[in-house]
C-alpha cells in the first residue's frame, strides 16, 4: 500500500462517498472532473452533510469576485488568515488556489508564508492586516479600519467581503484544526 492509501485524514470518521446524499456526491464528482480529486475539507465535512453543503453555499458566495476584490486578493485574504491561525491544511490548499489564481508561483508562496515581505501594495496590505487584525484581536477593530479600507477604493460591500472571509477562515481554520485535517497530497504540485 502506498502513504497515500493509508494516511489518515481526519480524527472523526469520514463517510464513504456512497453513504452520502446525492447533491454531495455530485459535489465530489464535480470536484474530480475539475481539479482531479476530491479536497479532503469535503471528506471531512461530510461528517454533517447538511452543514457541509450550508457551508459551502457561504464558501463559494465569498469567492465571487467583485469590482475592487478580484479572486487572488480573495485568496490571499484566505492564506494571511490561516497562517495567523497556524491551520495547515488551509494554509497547503489555499496557497496551491493562490498560485492558480495569482499566476505566479513564487509570489504566492511568499504572500501565503510572510505577506508583510512579499512586496504586495499598501492597498492588498491594509486588507490583509485587517484581516489579521480580525483573527488576532478582533476587540480592536474599529469604524477607522473601515474608512481606510475605504479609501483605496473597496466599496462597503467589499469591505463587509474580507469581514466575511476572514470570519469564515477563522471558522474553517479552527474546524480543519480540530478535526486533524491533512491536506490533499496533490496539492503540494499544483500551479508551480
Amino acid at each position: 500500500m502506498n502513504a497515500q492509501a493509508e494516511e489518515s485524514i481526519s480524527w472523526f470518521p469520514v463517510p464513504a462517498e456512497d453513504q452520502l446524499p446525492e447533491s454531495l456526491q455530485g459535489l465530489f464528482n464535480k470536484a474530480k472532473a475539475k481539479i482531479g480529486f476530491v479536497p479532503n475539507v469535503f471528506r471531512v465535512y461530510s461528517f454533517r452533510p447538511e452543514r457541509f453543503s450550508a457551508w459551502f453555499a457561504h464558501y463559494k458566495q465569498l469567492h465571487e469576485p467583485t469590482e475592487h476584490l478580484n479572486a487572488a486578493e480573495r485568496e490571499m485574504i484566505a492564506v494571511a488568515v490561516s497562517m495567523a491561525n497556524g491551520c495547515l491544511y488551509c494554509l497547503v490548499a489555499h496557497g496551491a488556489a493562490l498560485r492558480q489564481t495569482l499566476g505566479d508561483p513564487i509570489q504566492a508562496d511568499r504572500v501565503t508564508l510572510d505577506y508583510k515581505r512579499a512586496g504586495l501594495d499598501a492597498r492588498m496590505e491594509a486588507i490583509l492586516d485587517f484581516a489579521v487584525l480580525l483573527t488576532e484581536t478582533p476587540v480592536n477593530a474599529s469604524p477607522e479600519d473601515i474608512a481606510h479600507l475605504q479609501s483605496f477604493g473597496l466599496s462597503l460591500e467589499e469591505v463587509w467581503d474580507v469581514i466575511e472571509i476572514a470570519a469564515m477562515y477563522n471558522f474553517t481554520n479552527r474546524m480543519a484544526s480540530a478535526t486533524g485535517m491533512i491536506p490533499n497530497r496533490e496539492y503540494h504540485a499544483l500551479a508551480r
